[in-house]
């Protein structure tokens, strides 16, 4: 949605530096705030997936990997994050922001646990190219979605339909237990979850329009960060079934 209605891009901002022939930098104040707003979005977003790695990587050098790999543990673990995304979803406007900032760490912790079970079936060298070959991914794609004049509001119910139909799926082959089947939905997984990176980074550019300068904005940065987050780490996963070797 163009911003060409918003007066503060064209007014004087408080605390604005006048230019050389007099004109204030209004639009210079704007654009701070924005890659501000986005720096702090991506830098929850970088920590948790660091920490979700190195979860993941005690957990199977540890040998808790085999406790999640079956057995109760297993459904406990592997529905916990669902909890913890209904939990900031639905609670979001009554928590506080230390609570979901609470929240959303302890999310990272648990999905590090639900993915460590990883390690059990590729090799150590697999995953890793598998994480830097995500980074650079996300990385140009996330750039593009920032940079890009293209709308892609479009896309956005496209790609949430997607996700559904993947989890879809998902469940069926979970009893089917085909390959081929395995096979097109990493495929569709990597694709929807690449758009997904490019779109949500296009949505939260846009949000700070709204945002800047209510006291929503640190709960916007958590959540904006869990948005990127799983895109990462859904886009890794998939990918993992066609760059990964397995033990």
């Amino acid at each position: 949605m163009s911003d060409w209605k918003d007066t503060t891009r064209t007014n004087a901002a408080f605390g604005s530096v006048p230019r050389a022939g007099g004109e204030l930098a209004a639009g210079e104040t704007y654009d701070a705030g924005l890659r501000s707003y986005m720096l702090k979005i991506y830098n929850y977003m970088a920590s948790a997936v660091l920490l979700t790695g190195i979860v993941a990587a005690g957990a199977a050098a540890t040998g808790l990997a085999y406790a999640f790999a079956s057995g109760p543990l297993m459904w406990i673990v592997a529905l916990a994050p669902l909890g913890f995304i209904m939990a900031m979803s639905f609670g979001l406007h009554k928590m506080s922001e230390g609570t979901l900032q609470a929240i959303f760490w302890s999310f990272a912790v648990v999905m590090g646990l639900s993915m460590s079970t990883i390690f059990l079936v590729f090799t150590g060298e697999s995953i890793a190219v598998t994480f830097f070959a995500t980074a650079a991914a996300f990385a140009g794609l996330s750039l593009w979605g920032y940079t890009t004049k293209k709308d892609l509001s479009g896309f956005g119910s496209f790609l949430i339909m997607g996700v559904i139909g993947l989890i879809v799926a998902m469940v069926v082959n979970w009893f089917l237990q085909s390959e081929a089947m395995a096979f097109v939905i990493s495929g569709l997984g990597v694709l929807i979850f690449a758009g997904l990176t490019a779109y949500d980074t296009q949505r939260l550019k846009r949000d700070y329009q709204h945002l800047r300068g209510t006291a929503f904005m640190g709960k916007a940065v958590i959540m904006g960060a869990t948005s990127l987050y799983l895109d990462f780490v859904n886009m890794f996963m998939f990918l993992l079934q066609f760059l990964g070797s397995r033990e």
